[in-house]
């Protein structure tokens, strides 16, 4: 009986200290509320291997390569320019991706099979093609689609460049 009232003790205590210290630069409810609605629009713009080929070659395509710097300079998608996710901004993006109508095709670390290093598993709930895909819409980019399968980067059609690549 004391351990349950002390731990809901401390949970209120957590509760209301969180509660003193807001952060007007933090939106969880607004990022939870974007997943949830953007959550049908991203399966509907989820690619086949084929499909991220044909729309790769089309003439004003970007394709995203949101992935750390060295492990984007190892091995990318022919092709692909670099911003690494965490230096996603406003400016950052603008640089890079001028017209928020620009057609951007990304992919991560979960697309691939068989390059453990440069393209190692993430935790299949927080794959980088996921934060990715909510943070372009979040930033107005609403015309992105995500290659969808898991690919071996020995037999897939995609073509990539780097260090690394064979």
């Amino acid at each position: 009986m004391k351990t349950t009232a002390l731990f809901y003790s401390l949970l209120f205590i957590a509760s209301a200290h969180a509660a003193e210290a807001p952060n007007p630069a933090i939106n969880y409810s607004g990022f939870v509320a974007l997943s949830e609605k953007l959550d049908p629009v991203r399966e509907a713009h989820r690619v086949s291997e084929e499909k991220f080929i044909e729309m790769a070659a089309e003439p004003g395509t970007v394709i995203l390569d949101a992935r750390s710097k060295d492990k984007y300079d190892n091995i990318h998608i022919k092709g692909a320019i670099h911003l690494a996710f965490t230096d996603f901004t406003e400016e950052a993006l603008k640089t890079m991706i001028p017209e928020k109508t620009t057609r951007i095709l990304i992919y991560c670390n979960n697309n691939f099979k068989n390059e453990p290093v440069n393209f190692a598993l993430k935790s299949i709930t927080v794959a980088l093609n996921i934060q990715t895909f909510i943070n372009l819409h979040a930033y107005g980019y609403e015309n992105v689609f995500e290659l969808a399968p898991l690919l071996d980067v020995n037999t897939t059609k995609i073509k990539f460049q780097g260090t690394a690549a064979k």
